[in-house]
Parts: C-alpha cells; structure tokens; sequence
C-alpha cells in the first residue's frame, strides 16, 4: 500500500486475501499509514510486528499468515529474485510509486518488490488512484504495461447498481481478484442474473 488516496481500496484487498488463507507480505509505506488514518480513521501501531497483529486480531487470522515488512527492510523475501511471491498488488498505488517502478529506482522496498517482479516476469499489478493523469503519468503505464505489468486503475463500474461507497470499493477489488485468479462472491457477474 502507497500515499495515494484509496486506502479503503487496498484495506478491503487485504481482508479478502487473508480470507483466502494464502500467506500474504504486506509492504506499507509511511505515507500510506498517514492516507489509512484520514480516510479509514485507522491508526495503526508504529513496527511491523505490531501492525500485524493488529490485522491478525482484525480480520481473525493466525499471525503467520501474514509478515509485514518495513520500507527500508532489504532482507525480506521480496527483495529477491530468488525467492519472488506468485504475484504482487499496489493498492492503492501513487504515482510517485508508477514513476519510481517505470525507471527501476528501487529506493524502498515496494519498489525494490516491484522491480523483482518485473525481472523475474510475475504478476504484477498496479491500481492507481489519481486523476486526471497527466501525459507524465501515462507515459509511466505505457511503459509499465509493455514491460508486463497490469495496469488496474480504481475505476468502479455501475453495471451491479451500487448503493454504498462499500459496494464501489467491492468492485475494484473484485476485479484485482479476478486477475489473481482469487474466487470471490463480492459483485454479480456480468450477464450472470437478468438486471431489471
């Protein structure tokens, strides 16, 4: 999770994740815990330990199903090539984050995570929250999805008739699901039902 507004985005991603029991690395940078508390009012604790049993009491998961790592923690697994995760999530991502990873900068660890997963051609996939983008933003993803990444921007649709910002949320992380190939039942499907 980075600075970009759409905290409850990358919140909701994470709980339906840990509802899959699949181990789960967080990286969450300093900016992202600031946007957390001022859209999700969510304080979290200050070391990765303690933020994550804070999830895991949360969301009701064994602690080990989740590590959390600091932004600058070089001996993460992440880290490496030689032992990537199947696939990676930026949710929300900044385009800060989209320009840092479009030129292999690798000054933090999600950058560093990202730029693994471009070298070594895992799934990677973006969701940036900004708007308008600029002809600089753009570029970034030009770039960023020629080199094989997807670019999944927090775009809601309205197709399923949503009453709540949740149900809007619900959507964007539905479809970062289905690129994971995550079963999940968070919005009516397409032609699934007839729609009145």
């Amino acid at each position: 999770m980075t600075g970009a507004s759409g905290a409850p985005y990358g919140f909701r991603l994470l709980e339906q994740l840990l509802r899959t029991e699949r181990k789960i690395y967080l990286l969450i940078s300093s900016a992202a815990q600031v946007v957390l508390n001022i859209e999700a009012e969510l304080e979290l604790p200050r070391t990765p330990e303690e933020i994550r049993n804070y999830f895991s009491r949360r969301f009701s998961t064994h602690p080990d199903q989740l590590q959390i790592f600091g932004y600058k923690q070089w001996t993460a697994p992440v880290a490496s090539g030689s032992n990537p995760p199947a696939a990676m999530v930026v949710c929300p991502c900044s385009m800060g984050t989209v320009s840092a990873i479009s030129c292999g900068a690798s000054n933090n660890l999600i950058e560093r995570a990202a730029d693994v997963m471009l070298k070594e051609q895992r799934q990677l996939i973006l969701v940036p929250r900004e708007t308008p983008f600029s002809a600089i933003h753009l570029e970034n993803m030009l770039k960023l999805a020629r080199m094989g990444a997807t670019i999944l921007p927090a775009s809601p649709g309205f197709y399923h008739r949503p009453e709540s910002v949740s149900d809007l949320v619900d959507h964007v992380v539905a479809r970062i699901l289905d690129h994971l190939g995550v079963t999940h039942d968070l919005i009516p499907r397409w032609g699934y039902k007839e729609l009145d």
